[in-house]
């Protein structure tokens, strides 16, 4: 979305609102397409004491499958950027965006900020116990009928152990 913010530039203390649904519903993460829902971004450009602020908030929820038990979930997302608007600039700046004709795309910023903050691991709860190594059952919803694996290192302390 090509926001026009030439009419601001030198107009302190005004702003221009926007608010955009974008579709990253073709998002590959991991083999998973996470953004089924239209991701919605708010925001507002204000010129603060001669500066172009650009502020946004990209939400939606993700479709989430668990990286320890493997349940799907939904996952709520947020992400907040800033961002400072210029004509110019004399050093490049990962903060500072440049404008192009007095425009700046706010959907590619938003595509590019949401895609970053998106999570590499993924898990339904903090204490997901996740699946048993050897029988895969959910851990969470109760202990396995597995017996614990001996560490062979330790074989002969345990049979020491069994011998009383």
């Amino acid at each position: 979305m090509l926001l026009n913010v030439q009419k601001i530039i030198n107009a302190p203390g005004e702003r221009i609102d926007f608010q955009f649904e974008m579709d990253l519903s073709d998002v590959d993460f991991s083999g998973l397409y996470p953004a089924q829902d239209p991701v919605v971004v708010t925001g507002d450009v204000r010129n603060t004491a001669g500066m172009l602020l650009l502020q946004f908030t990209a939400g939606t929820v993700l479709r989430s499958v668990c990286d320890r038990c493997l349940k799907r979930f939904d996952n709520p997302k947020s992400v907040r950027c800033e961002y400072m608007l210029a004509e110019r600039v004399e050093e490049e700046s990962d903060e500072i965006v440049l404008l192009e004709d007095g425009k700046v795309d706010a959907g590619e910023l938003a595509r590019t900020a949401f895609i970053l903050e998106m999570d590499s691991k993924t898990l339904c709860s903090e204490d997901c116990k996740g699946l048993c190594p050897r029988c895969g059952a959910d851990l969470n919803l109760g202990p396995c009928s597995c017996k614990k694996e001996l560490d062979p290192r330790l074989a002969a302390l345990a049979s020491l152990l069994e011998n009383k």
